[in-house]
């Protein structure tokens, strides 16, 4: 039975409309890749309340988790992963990388600058469709 991964991600904006990435840490699945911050649902979680965990436990921060903007659901050939995509907003407190991840802000047009997953292109295909 393949492995099926239910992931929440946000997009996250600040006030001259870039969005935050987060580069995928050496030894995990597609390090060195460029994503929007997130992670892995647990058993018996909301893809919200997995985001608003997330979130903290990476940026050291609170977050508003907002509207779900996409899910994307992409298959690898070891495994699938669902992707919901929601807008979050700032709480509270400081983004600040607690897992070592580089973060960077980025303009909506410039985002294909950067190596998404596969999965995640489709996502940056949409935002900069927007922001023309």
């Amino acid at each position: 039975m393949p492995l099926v991964l239910q992931v929440a991600a946000a997009l996250i904006r600040d006030e001259a409309g870039r969005y935050l990435i987060t580069q995928r840490r050496r030894g995990s699945h597609l390090e060195g890749l460029w994503e929007f911050p997130g992670g892995k649902q647990e058993a018996g979680e909301s893809p919200e309340a997995c985001l608003k965990r997330e979130l903290t436990e990476e940026l050291a921060a609170n977050f508003a988790v907002g509207e779900k903007f996409d899910t994307i659901r992409w298959e690898y050939p070891d495994r699938t992963v669902v992707l919901h995509f929601f807008r979050c907003r700032l709480e509270s407190g400081t983004i600040e990388p607690r897992e070592s991840q580089t973060m960077a802000w980025v303009a909506p047009e410039r985002l294909d600058e950067f190596a998404f997953p596969p999965a995640d292109r489709e996502l940056v295909a949409r935002l900069r469709a927007r922001s023309a």
